[in-house]
């Protein structure tokens, strides 16, 4: 795509019950009360957020409210992200799907279809719009999810994770792991239903990641998986750089910042989950200042991209992009490349 505007600035987030790292039995939704502070900073910055909702948030009335509010005002997007442990129908698939959280790829794809519609629909009624955006719980996105996002009219997904492979973690002790990204582009593409490592002709948008390789892991990758290395490598830094705050990693963040912009990307994709954004013991002094120190480096990050990225949400992102798309088509030419484009480096990384 040749760019003729400034990049775009994609911030998502999983909105998603308290704590579900801690796996627990009980989901409840508190963070509810914690994001308006989020939105109204990201108004300030002229930034536009796409809130990707799972289950127990688009049951929870206050969120709702909070969401339409959003939608009225034309201040975010409205998504949809599926924990399948708990969105119905619900259908063991381990003999404790709250302790495992399987991915949704580890059930058989009728269950896979039935959670997807179930989600899509009590998400459109909810909200009274159409859902075309969308983030696979715990990233694990395949072919078969692919294609039926596509049928329910979904025009965008962001599960993919360049440079990342999941594949030895486990959802379903018994199932094959998560999935491997790090063959996958790392630009915009529309995704090929049967492969969804390589771009084709459906009207499904990937938007993987921003994931870069850190300094480190680009001039010595052995150093990360050489067992005398690895300690002092992890030390030195991260193998990879995400655009995912956590109140301890401005200057990755900024880092990450400045190499989209001297490689020309046409995005940055910014993640966070919603439960993040609330202290867990408002009681606790500690937790309350990793929250203003998350703020402060949001606000930082935030100052330094408005000056540079227009804030998008995902599907004005792919609305502009295949507006620019049509533009670069020389008439009378192909409009897509070959199912079978060749990946670039610079396109992999």
């Amino acid at each position: 795509m040749t760019r003729r505007s400034p990049p775009a600035f994609l911030i998502t987030i999983d909105t998603e019950g308290d704590d579900l790292w801690s796996r627990p039995r009980e989901i409840t939704t508190r963070n509810v009360a914690f994001l308006p502070r989020f939105q109204g900073l990201c108004e300030t910055h002229g930034l536009r957020p796409t809130w990707l909702v799972n289950y127990e948030m688009a049951m929870d009335d206050a969120f709702v409210r909070f969401g339409r509010d959003l939608l009225r005002r034309d201040a975010a997007e409205i998504g949809m992200h599926l924990h399948s442990w708990n969105s119905p129908p619900l259908v063991p698939v381990t003999a404790d799907d709250f302790l495992h959280q399987p991915f949704l790829t580890d059930y058989p794809h009728d269950v896979v279809e039935e959670k997807i519609t179930f989600m899509t629909e009590l998400l459109r009624s909810r909200f009274d719009v159409p859902i075309v955006s969308h983030r696979a719980g715990r990233w694990a996105f395949n072919a078969h999810y692919a294609r039926t996002l596509a049928r329910l009219g979904y025009l965008v997904d962001c599960s993919v994770c360049p440079h990342v492979s999941s594949a030895r973690l486990k959802g379903d002790p018994a199932g094959p792991g998560g999935p491997d990204y790090r063959r996958f582009p790392a630009r915009p593409y529309l995704l090929d239903l049967d492969r969804i490592d390589r771009p084709g002709d459906s009207n499904l948008l990937e938007l993987p990641m921003s994931i870069l390789r850190s300094p480190l892991h680009r001039i010595a990758p052995w150093a990360y998986v050489t067992p005398v290395l690895r300690r002092w490598a992890w030390r030195a830094g991260p193998d990879r750089l995400w655009l995912y705050p956590d109140g301890n990693n401005l200057q990755h963040l900024l880092h990450v910042i400045e190499e989209a912009q001297a490689a020309n990307r046409p995005y940055l994709e910014m993640v966070l989950h919603s439960s993040e954004l609330m202290p867990r013991d408002p009681s606790n002094a500690d937790d309350v200042d990793r929250i203003e120190q998350l703020y402060r480096d949001l606000h930082a990050m935030f100052a330094l991209v408005e000056k540079a990225f227009v804030g998008m949400t995902l599907s004005e992102y792919r609305m502009a992009w295949m507006a620019e798309r049509v533009e670069a088509t020389p008439p009378g030419s192909l409009a897509t490349r070959s199912l079978h484009w060749p990946l670039t480096q610079g396109e992999l990384d």
